[in-house]
C-alpha cells in the first residue's frame, strides 16, 4: 500500500509504538485529572447522607442543588472551549482545575438551601469546558482510527472516580466530629485539594501540542502532524467545518439530544444511588460506599470493551444505540428490584450501558469536526448533554417526593434512555454537508 510523503518513514509497527507512547504520556495524567473532576462533581451524593439533615434539604431541594451545577456548566461551556482555543490547552485546563478545586472546598461554608445552590452553580462555572476541552485536545494527538478507544479509556476516569471515590467518601464521612467539623465538610475539603495540586501540575507537564515535544522524534512528529492534517482536510472537503455552520447543523443538535438523554441517565443514577442503597439496606456510610463502587467497576470494564470493539469494527452509531438500550434495561430492572443484590446487578447493567456510550459517541462527533468548529461543536453538544445533569437529579427528586419511592423515577429514566437510542438510530452514518 502506498504511503503519503509525511508517513513514508514509518511502518505500521512504528506507528503503533508512537500511538502507545503518546497514550502513556498523556492519558494517565489527564485521566487522573478527570477522576478528581468527576469526584468533585458527584461527591455531593455522599455528602447528602449527612448534609441534607444538617441543612434541612428535602428531596427536591437536594436534587435541585445537585443539578444546578450543570446550569453554570452549560452556560459557560462554549465560551470556555473557545478560550482554550485562543490561549492554549495547558493554561486553560490549569485555570479550570485550580478554580474548581478552590470552589469545591468552599462548599464547607454552605449553611442552607440557597447558599448550597449558589456554590454548586459556581462550581459548574469553574469546571465548564474541562471534558470537552480535553476531548478537543486529544484531536491534536490521536488519529481517528484509535479515537474511540482512547476517549473510552480516558472517560473510564468517571467510572474509576466512582469505584475509588465511593469507599473513600464513605471513609471520610466517618471522620464526623473530628476537629469540630461534620464528615460532609471534611469530604468537600479533602477531595478538593488534589484538583488544585494537579492544576499546577498541568502548567508544568502538559504540552500544548505535538510540534515541539522532545519525546517524539522528528519523523514521528512529521507523521503525526501530517496524518492529522490529512484528516482535517478530508473533513473540510466533505463536512461542515465553520463554527457558524456547526452551531446551526441539525445533526449537531440531534447528537446533543442523544447526549442529553445519556446524561440524564448517568446523573439520575450516580447522584441518587447512595441514598437508594441507604433506603434499601440502612447500612453505615462505609458499607454504602463499598456497595456503591460495584456499578462503577462494571462500567469501567464495559466501556473499555465497547470502545475497543467500536474501533475494531470502525462503527459508532449502533454501538451507541445498543449501549443506550442496555442502560434503559438496567434502569427498568432497578425499578422492580426488591433486594440489594438485584439492585446492584440492575444498576451495574445500567452503568455499563450509560458509560459505554461515551467512546463511540465522541469518536463519531470528532470524526467530522475540526478547528474552531470542533471547539464550538463539542462544547455545544456537551452543553446540551449536561442540561441532563440538572434534569436527571431534579426529576428523581421530584418523583421521590411525589411517590415516596424511587421506582417511578427509574422508569422515567429508562424511557428517556430509550428516546436517546431512537434519536441515535436516526443519525445518518454520513456527515456530508446538508
Amino acid at each position: 500500500m502506498a504511503k503519503a510523503a509525511g508517513s513514508a518513514m514509518l511502518d505500521e509497527m512504528h506507528i503503533q509504538q508512537v500511538i502507545r507512547r503518546i497514550f502513556w504520556r498523556l492519558i494517565p495524567f489527564l485521566g487522573l485529572a478527570y477522576i478528581v473532576a468527576y469526584l468533585d462533581r458527584i461527591n455531593v451524593s455522599f455528602a447528602a447522607l449527612q448534609m441534607n439533615q444538617d441543612l434541612h434539604l428535602g428531596a427536591v431541594a437536594y436534587g435541585t442543588g445537585a443539578g444546578v451545577f450543570f446550569l453554570g456548566y452549560v452556560l459557560f461551556e462554549i465560551p470556555s472551549n473557545l478560550f482554550l482555543l485562543r490561549v492554549g490547552p495547558r493554561l486553560w485546563i490549569a485555570r479550570i482545575m485550580i478554580s474548581w478545586g478552590l470552589i469545591s472546598a468552599a462548599t464547607v461554608l454552605v449553611s442552607g438551601e440557597w447558599s448550597f445552590y449558589v456554590i454548586r452553580f459556581l462550581l459548574g462555572v469553574a469546571e465548564a469546558g474541562f471534558f470537552p476541552g480535553v476531548v478537543f485536545y486529544l484531536t491534536y494527538w490521536f488519529p481517528l482510527r484509535v479515537r474511540a478507544r482512547v476517549i473510552s479509556l480516558f472517560a473510564t476516569a468517571t467510572a474509576l472516580a466512582g469505584l475509588i471515590g465511593s469507599p473513600v467518601s464513605g471513609l471520610i464521612l466517618s471522620m464526623d466530629g473530628f476537629g469540630g467539623w461534620r464528615g460532609w465538610q471534611w469530604l468537600f475539603v479533602l477531595e478538593a485539594l488534589p484538583a488544585v495540586a494537579l492544576g499546577f501540575g498541568v502548567l508544568r507537564f502538559l504540552p500544548n501540542g505535538p510540534a515541539n515535544v522532545r519525546w517524539l522524534q522528528p519523523d514521528e512528529r512529521q507523521w503525526l502532524i501530517h496524518t492529522l492534517h490529512e484528516e482535517a482536510n478530508s473533513r473540510a472537503a466533505h463536512c461542515r467545518h465553520t463554527l457558524g455552520e456547526v452551531l446551526t447543523s441539525q445533526k449537531i443538535w440531534l447528537l446533543g439530544i442523544v447526549y442529553l438523554c445519556m446524561v440524564i441517565g448517568m446523573y439520575g443514577i450516580t447522584l441518587w444511588l447512595p441514598q437508594i442503597l441507604r433506603a434499601v439496606t440502612g447500612a453505615d456510610d462505609l458499607t454504602i460506599g463499598l456497595m456503591n463502587a460495584l456499578p462503577f467497576l462494571a462500567a469501567m470494564v464495559g466501556m473499555t470493551i465497547v470502545g475497543w470493539h467500536s474501533d475494531r469494527r470502525g462503527e459508532r452509531r449502533w454501538h451507541i444505540v445498543c449501549s443506550l438500550i442496555l442502560a434503559a434495561t438496567g434502569c427498568a430492572l432497578a425499578a422492580i428490584a426488591n433486594n440489594v443484590a438485584m439492585i446492584l446487578v440492575a444498576f451495574s447493567i445500567a452503568a455499563i450501558g450509560v458509560w459505554a456510550v461515551i467512546g463511540p459517541f465522541w469518536a463519531l462527533t470528532t470524526s467530522f469536526l475540526g478547528g474552531a468548529a470542533a471547539a464550538g461543536g463539542i462544547a455545544l453538544i456537551n452543553s446540551m448533554g449536561n442540561i441532563g445533569g440538572f434534569l436527571g437529579p431534579y426529576l428523581m427528586g421530584w418523583f421521590k417526593q411525589v411517590t415516596t419511592g424511587y421506582g417511578s423515577g427509574l422508569v422515567a429514566t429508562a424511557f428517556v434512555l430509550l428516546l436517546g437510542a431512537l434519536m441515535a438510530a436516526s443519525v445518518k452514518p454520513s456527515f456530508s454537508s446538508e
